[in-house]
């Protein structure tokens, strides 16, 4: 058990020095990581579908009795569609770019995991088939 527990502190992906590790994140990244948990939420898509039925509702109506606020029928609500995806894309893709290098972190260190197991086992094994072939040389 010693000799794992060694190997493993050899292991210094999740170490404090780690930049993608640290506890520390800037407001950026913080705003991303919500903004990405928000805009992935069924919440978020509820009421988005909610407020574009309601503008499409109020916007015809006013057309009809001949004042609505978005007079080209629905050019300022593509104008809002238009800016909320030109700005929620880059800033989920950040959100995921980090998410990809916390789980590849862990996937190379869950591949140095799986070598020294392996590594051990063959240890064990050749240990093993060592003995046998002693205990039949024996007999």
């Amino acid at each position: 058990m010693n000799f794992l527990k060694k190997e493993l502190a050899t292991l210094n992906i999740f170490s404090k020095d780690n930049p993608l590790m640290k506890g520390k994140t800037t407001f950026g990244q913080k705003a991303a990581d919500k903004l990405t948990t928000l805009a992935g939420s069924w919440a978020f898509i509820i009421i988005f579908i909610v407020f574009l039925i309601l503008w499409m509702i109020f916007n015809t109506t006013f057309l009809i009795f001949g004042s609505a606020w978005d007079s080209k029928p629905f050019i300022m609500l593509n104008l809002i569609l238009s800016c909320l995806a030109a700005l929620q894309a880059p800033i989920i893709l950040m959100s995921k770019n980090r998410q990809a290098q916390r789980d590849s972190l862990k996937a190379e260190y869950d591949y140095r995991i799986n070598k020294k197991a392996e590594k051990e086992i063959q240890e064990i094994r050749d240990f093993l088939l060592g003995k046998n072939k002693k205990t039949k040389k024996k007999k």
